[in-house]
């Protein structure tokens, strides 16, 4: 199977070489590389360069967008001028982060999967940060989510949700949009991905409400929003998270902020989660 790559780059230069090298050691090797460099101010570029001196199936392209750094939309911006170089010879498409390491065997394993099951839409593994000179879960999300940070997504799968959508949410919806488009998204607890840097280390108040808002967008309606915002806020350990998730959601619903799905997705994503519930408390 050919798979390409695509990594949003901002800043990087500490982390960048370590993901880059993870990649060019996979025991099956992508057959594109593309890093798309973020309005970066260090050296991100030359080492993305130098890289490519190397190896020719990596690329690099430069762009300039918003120094503010919100989660969602300006990565999956990045996400895109990236996509849009590449031609439609994969058989899945990658979106990983540039703080990451990867077990050699992690695009083999994704491959084995993908190929076990035609219904399989995506496929990932579980972060995992460093803690006391140990690296251990990042326990953010439930383990039949994958993170954000690195997203394996079938072809067919990855046209038919639409793509990426350029919002917070964007790694929410995907799966949502799989489950209701009748794929399978399935983790793998024995692909261990080291990420160097915790996740949100550099939003700011802004990007806290923007997690309300992610909640409206998606369709979820207050009561779905006020249990997800609980739980998201107790797993970071910052209880009054939630006063900003619930003040973003209704700054949302008050601004009519467009949904990022339609009202049948919706529909389907309220009673998906909804049962999702039930199964926790049965």
């Amino acid at each position: 199977m050919n798979y390409y790559i695509v990594i949003p780059a901002h800043n990087e230069e500490a982390f960048i070489a370590l993901t880059l090298q993870s990649l060019v050691e996979q025991t099956v090797l992508p057959t594109k590389i593309v890093v798309v460099n973020d309005n970066s101010s260090d050296a991100t570029s030359p080492i993305v360069l130098d890289f490519i001196s190397k190896y020719p199936f990596i690329d690099l392209i430069e762009k300039t967008s918003a120094l503010l750094h919100l989660p969602g939309s300006k990565v999956i911006q990045a996400f895109q001028t990236g996509f849009e170089s590449l031609d439609d010879a994969y058989d899945f498409i990658v979106k990983a982060d540039a703080d990451l390491i990867f077990p050699n065997n992690y695009f083999e394993t994704i491959i084995q999967h993908f190929q076990s099951d035609d219904k399989i839409g995506m496929v990932g593994g579980f972060a995992y940060i460093e803690k006391n000179s140990e690296f251990i879960l990042e326990n953010l999300t439930d383990k039949d989510h994958i993170r954000g940070a690195f997203k394996a997504y079938r072809k067919e799968t990855f046209k038919q949700i639409g793509g990426l959508k350029p919002a917070m949410g964007w790694d929410t919806v995907d799966e949502l949009l799989c489950k209701f488009y009748n794929w399978k998204v399935v983790t793998d607890a024995t692909l261990k991905v080291k990420h160097l840097k915790p996740t949100g280390a550099n939003y700011n108040k802004t990007a806290r409400y923007k997690q309300g808002e992610a909640f409206y967008t998606l369709g979820y309606g207050f009561f779905i929003t006020a249990i997800a915002a609980a739980k998201l806020a107790m797993m970071k350990k910052k209880p009054l998270l939630f006063i900003d998730y619930i003040k973003g959601f209704w700054k949302a619903k008050s601004a009519k902020t467009p949904l990022l799905v339609t009202k049948e997705q919706a529909k389907f994503i309220r009673n998906y989660r909804l049962q999702k519930m039930k199964e926790k408390l049965i």
